[in-house]
């Protein structure tokens, strides 16, 4: 796979020179016809060898191109508050919003790949990272992202003449460590591992472009030629209109059941045992979430239901029962610019706590496959292949030691009904009822579908979705604390 990387590939300085000039302007020019107005983003991944260069290029690209449409991320050793969170979310929280360049010197590749080689983990924990990142460039590549993969390669003669040169320059010397060195006793493993990675990695939606990073002339004038290829090239797509979006095949009917219907919804608890349960399961939440062992897991609960079925009044008596300090509520509404120029998934990976949090989401990223299928706001392929994406999103949060808890708060129509009257005549209820939610209420049949849907796809053994009847509240209430606790209680036991 390296063979053709490890030839000589030079090109001299005055031909560099000559086409640099040109280059750069190329580049400026597509950097302003990607950003105004913003159409895509641009991900582009640098890796290799040590002493290949890939901090030169970096530092070059950021020369040659204009600073304003460019994010570079130089991604080390994760620190503290990254390890506290799945290994995506250092990733997720830089990636460049439409119209921008993101350069990540380092990767979702990187820790993988340095693990295996030093003996860290075993061949089947690089397989699943492997998928995890192939995954990520779907979805990523789906919401519309060009993502650029270089890996710059240097024989294992060049690349120890490459260091000792480093090393011999006052000027570049510090260029070179103990590390490098110690990866270079390590080529032979590098080796093996890097081919296996780039030959399952390097897809059609985001190959691997490998460079032989040697020349620095050559290495620097073939990487800008590819960006800029690749950026006109799309740019072309999105103004021809020519981009292929292909659709999933039709959601195979797994059931005739309508989940829903088979709840009873006509469950009631008498206000004297809400009283005792209320308090019981509040002082239960209470003290299991100041346990030693709650410090080391996390929990995101999220809250789905029927328009005014008590999602708000159910999570007030959560936070009740909570230390101020370590619960966060993100109430999700219609996305903002800034979310819009990202992929939907974003903009709730950013809010992943640290260990030790309750998270609590009113609303969450179901809205893809509810209110976003049923009102239009993306397309069809968009929504039918969101439940896979949210999927492998949950599975990577439990993988973290993170509890995902999913209500989804069930009410009849006719209450309903009865609470939307009831909410216009109260004056401090009135804001909670708007013509969004009238709407809504004409689309019943095809929410109660998407909803079974939803269930269908996405209660999985390590995320389920509690289904909880709501039609009284106090029920409602008694059961999300039981659940919660229950969960909880779990969760820590296996610590």
């Amino acid at each position: 796979m390296f063979e053709s990387a490890e030839l000589e590939h030079k090109i001299d300085k005055a031909t560099y020179d000559l086409e640099v000039p040109k280059l750069r302007e190329a580049l400026l020019d597509a950097q302003m016809d990607l950003a105004k107005p913003a159409k895509f983003p641009v991900i582009i991944l640098v890796g290799g060898l040590d002493g290949a260069g890939r901090g030169e290029t970096v530092n070059l690209l950021n020369e040659w191109m204009d600073p304003r449409f460019i994010q570079t991320h130089g991604m080390g050793e994760p620190s503290d508050e990254e390890l506290d969170r799945p290994m995506m979310w250092r990733f997720w929280r830089e990636l460049p919003p439409k119209g921008k360049i993101g350069i990540f010197l380092g990767s979702w590749y990187t820790w993988p790949i340095l693990n295996r080689v030093t003996g860290s983990t075993k061949e089947a924990d690089l397989d699943r990272s492997m998928e995890r990142a192939k995954r990520l460039e779907k979805m990523l590549t789906d919401e519309g992202a060009l993502i650029l993969k270089f890996w710059m390669h240097l024989s294992k003669d060049r690349q120890e003449k490459r260091l000792k040169l480093l090393e011999k320059n006052p000027e570049t010397r510090w260029r070179v460590t103990d590390r490098d060195w110690k990866h270079f006793k390590l080529y032979d493993k590098f080796r093996i591992v890097h081919e296996s990675v780039i030959r399952h990695t390097s897809t059609a939606e985001a190959p691997w472009t490998i460079v032989e990073g040697y020349d620095p002339h050559y290495r620097s004038l073939t990487i800008g030629k590819v960006i800029l290829d690749a950026i006109r090239r799309r740019l072309d797509d999105v103004d021809n209109k020519t981009i292929e979006v292909i659709a999933p095949p039709p959601l195979p009917s797994i059931d005739q059941l309508n989940i829903l219907k088979t709840l009873d919804l006509n469950q009631k608890i008498t206000k004297k045992t809400f009283k005792t349960e209320l308090e019981k399961y509040q002082g239960k939440l209470a003290l299991l979430t100041r346990e030693a062992k709650f410090k080391d897991i996390t929990v995101i609960a999220l809250f789905e239901g029927n328009d005014a079925a008590g999602k708000g009044g159910a999570i007030r008596r959560i936070t009740s029962a909570l230390d101020a300090r370590y619960y966060n509520i993100i109430p999700v509404a219609a996305p903002t610019e800034e979310e819009r120029a990202q992929p939907y998934l974003w903009r709730f990976w950013r809010h992943i706590p640290r260990r030790g949090r309750v998270m609590i989401f009113d609303r969450s990223w179901y809205g893809r496959v509810l209110v976003e299928r049923i009102e239009g706001f993306c397309s069809k392929a968009d929504w039918m292949r969101a439940y896979s994406e949210i999927n492998d999103f949950e599975a990577q949060l439990v993988r973290h030691n993170i509890v995902v808890i999913k209500f989804w708060l069930a009410i009849s129509k006719d209450e309903q009904l009865e609470r939307f009257n009831a909410r216009e005549k109260i004056g401090f209820k009135r804001f909670k009822i708007t013509e969004d939610d009238w709407r809504n209420r004409d689309k019943w049949d095809d929410y109660e579908h998407a909803v079974c849907d939803m269930v269908d796809r996405t209660s999985t053994e390590i995320a389920p979705w509690t289904l909880v009847e709501a039609n009284d509240k106090n029920f409602a209430r008694i059961k999300i604390l039981k659940t919660l606790c229950k969960q909880i209680e779990a969760a820590m036991q296996k610590k």
